[in-house]
């Protein structure tokens, strides 16, 4: 089965939004549109099938009413939040999957940053639609859930297949770089990873996306368990999590 396509659709400041299309059927799809208008100039008459939500956050969902009027697309989010998202034509959560035209998707329930967050996860695609819990090189802000609630949905994401690329909801990546060079100084392949980022921002190119695989080498959310992390936060006797809260609570700060 040929993978999805997909197609980075840039919004508002920094946010990401991705045009899908199942290239067996023809069925095409967006991932958290914040706005309209791109969506509509990317299909140039094209049908919409589905709109994807993976939160309730006005920068993801503000563009759904206009398309969902234009197009008669399907709108498909998380069940939890169905009472700020609106009415949906799929509630999804935990466990749920749905198809995608012959592309088979699974819903993995992802809270920390929203309480009802969910990612899509294309299982034959290669990708997982992440909105704003992991970030590349980052993870959102724990504005409705703790530490230890982040640090589970994170887990589920690293245990992703390695060669799972990662489409996340902004373009945070230079910023999330230079932080995570202060946690993990020592780290080789951030430090390399940190001047391909450096080249791709000074040329107006996108970090994204970005794999599961070099997630978990260079992030250092997803790296609690690292001794030198450890070491550098004076936290060696720390539980995982306990660790990833001080790091996001230094990124907060910072």
């Amino acid at each position: 089965m040929a993978a999805v396509e997909i197609t980075l659709l840039p919004m508002l400041d920094d946010n990401y939004a991705y045009f899908l299309v199942d290239p067996a059927t023809g069925t095409t799809g967006v991932v958290d549109p914040a706005e309209a208008a791109p969506v509509l100039a990317h299909l140039g008459g094209r049908r919409l099938d589905w709109i994807l939500l993976t939160h309730h956050h006005a920068d993801h969902i503000a563009g759904v009413p206009e398309l969902k009027e234009l197009t008669g697309a399907r709108v498909a989010g998380p069940r939890s939040e169905r009472q700020r998202i609106g009415s949906m034509d799929l509630e999804l959560g935990e466990g749920d999957g749905f198809s995608f035209g012959e592309q088979p998707v699974a819903v993995l329930e992802t809270p920390g940053h929203t309480r009802g967050h969910i990612s899509f996860w294309f299982r034959t695609g290669d990708a997982v639609f992440c909105g704003d819990t992991l970030f590349a090189l980052g993870c959102g802000r724990l504005f409705e859930g703790d530490a230890a609630t982040m640090w589970r949905s994170l887990g589920k994401l690293a245990a992703l297949p390695d060669a799972t690329r990662v489409y996340c909801g902004h373009e945070y990546t230079l910023s999330n770089a230079r932080f995570a060079l202060g946690i993990d100084p020592g780290n080789e392949a951030l430090r390399r990873r940190a001047e391909d980022i450096e080249r791709l921002r000074a040329a107006g190119q996108p970090t994204i996306p970005s794999t599961i695989g070099v997630e978990k080498a260079t992030n250092p959310f997803l790296r609690p368990a690292d001794p030198a992390i450890r070491k550098q936060l004076g936290l060696e006797q720390a539980s995982d999590a306990e660790v990833f809260g001080e790091i996001r609570r230094r990124k907060d700060r910072g």
